[in-house]
């Protein structure tokens, strides 16, 4: 379990850099500012968050000792990724805000970070239930 916990924190916290880095580039190379409404913080708390929920997913799997359903859960990570953009497609920023219409373009990729970076080191964390 211990295991797992730490998979999540750096799943996490590599996810949230990445994102951090995104936002930067993003930022900068299209000459915008959505200082106002996406900040570093939020964005590394909730790319922990998220991936502190697919550790406890993992969790449960190897307490049941239903290793073989990961692939489920995998699609389930990829689907509930997909689902997630839809709040951001749909937002509708303050009106001061220049380019607004640029806005999607930086969240929506963030959104597949934190599965991206989970999946990407599960190998190094991977246990069964006989740990």
């Amino acid at each position: 379990m211990k295991k797992s916990l730490i998979h999540g924190v750096v799943a996490g916290l590599l996810s949230g850099v990445a994102g951090i880095i995104y936002l930067n580039i993003y930022q900068e190379a299209l000459g915008v500012d959505y200082g106002p409404i996406i900040n570093k913080g939020a964005i590394m708390g909730a790319s922990v968050m998220g991936c502190m929920l697919m550790t406890l997913g993992y969790v449960a799997l190897i307490k049941l000792g239903k290793q073989k359903w990961s692939g489920w859960l995998n699609i389930l990570i990829a689907v509930l990724s997909f689902v997630s953009i839809i709040g951001p497609i749909g937002m509708s920023l303050p009106l001061d805000i220049e380019y607004p219409e640029l806005f999607p373009g930086l969240v929506v990729p963030m959104h597949f970070f934190p599965a991206y970076a989970f999946l990407t080191i599960y190998p190094f964390f991977k246990q069964t239930n006989k740990s």
